[in-house]
């Protein structure tokens, strides 16, 4: 239950991408990412309260889906956020988690993956947005920016009324309460055989008092609506997925996230997809997030597959097989 896909108990699942130094996959649903993106399984099933659809998939050069909170069943899923936590598919092309989605919702989607962006308004980041992003990344966003605005889609700068990197933070209270509340038992008992970065994520949710849950909640519904006013006029918005590249596992800071832009996407109750944009000169996978009003997977999906139609083919792993 982490961002980076980190398991000190367990091993952490290797990148494919770098044979040679272990670097993070991305989490929490590391596994999917890593079996997908290397070749073992063509498609895989993740969930996602923060990001942990989207990251892996960024981390791992693959494409993922994180479906808006309620659309698709929870049950059987470990919980860590009930108000948060929806499960979402991930494979190696936008068709095949186009084709994932319409099979665990039960019912055609109806999406149409050629209908182009002509005429879509895409919200893009801001300049104090862009400050902290890898310059590779930047670099890719940039080009995905100006192949879409090629295809007829009209970019629009866009400020959030809440700074993406404070929406992250307000997903805590709600996070790390409820988690606790699903899992105090094993938290509360120390020979439990509990990742110890897992147990201190956990550990606030104990002195969390059901006034500041309650007002995180209530702070939460305030946000989306002025958000939501402030993009009547966008159909989607664009990020990074990541502000990072993959890090060696050596680099990674547990005390840190890499999901300052999809934890927000979770918070507003959004659903998104990440799609790979490129890889960079060390050869690691940079990705987009294309993010939608909730309910409206087939938008995100449609600019995703007209994105990644004109994007070019990318290289497989080092370690595909």
């Amino acid at each position: 239950m982490g961002g980076w896909g980190t398991n000190q108990r367990m091993g952490t699942p290797h990148n494919p991408w770098d044979k040679n130094v272990a670097r993070t996959p991305g989490g929490s649903s590391s596994g999917s990412g890593v079996s997908v993106a290397s070749g073992m399984v063509p498609c895989a099933i993740g969930t996602d309260t923060g990001g942990s659809v989207r990251l892996p998939a960024a981390f791992c050069g693959i494409a993922g889906l994180k479906t808006t909170e309620g659309l698709l069943p929870t049950s059987g899923i470990v919980p860590l956020s009930h108000t948060l936590d929806t499960p979402g598919p991930m494979a190696r092309s936008i068709g095949d988690v186009a084709v994932m989605f319409e099979a665990l919702l039960g019912r055609p989607t109806g999406v149409d993956l050629n209908a182009g962006v002509r005429g879509i308004r895409i919200g893009c980041l801001p300049d104090e947005e862009r400050s902290g992003i890898e310059e590779a990344q930047l670099a890719a966003y940039d080009r995905s920016l100006d192949l879409l605005a090629d295809l007829g889609a009209e970019i629009v700068q866009f400020k959030p009324p809440k700074p993406f990197e404070e929406m992250k933070v307000a997903t805590f209270v709600i996070v790390t309460a409820e988690g606790y509340f699903h899992h105090q038992k094993i938290m509360d008992d120390p020979e439990a055989l509990v990742d110890e970065h897992v147990r201190a994520r956990f550990a606030p949710g104990a002195s969390i008092s059901s006034s500041d849950y309650v007002g995180a909640l209530l702070e939460r519904e305030n946000d989306q609506q002025k958000f939501f006013a402030s993009i009547q006029h966008l159909d989607a918005l664009l990020t990074p997925t990541t502000p990072m590249l993959p890090l060696a596992l050596t680099e990674a800071d547990e005390e840190s996230t890499p999901a300052r832009f999809t934890r927000a996407i979770n918070y507003l109750s959004m659903c998104a997809t990440s799609v790979p944009s490129g890889v960079s000169k060390e050869n690691l996978p940079t990705s987009l997030q294309i993010a939608c009003r909730g309910g409206d997977e087939n938008m995100s999906l449609r600019i995703a597959a007209a994105y990644e139609a004109v994007r070019g083919d990318l290289p497989d792993p080092a370690l595909y097989n």
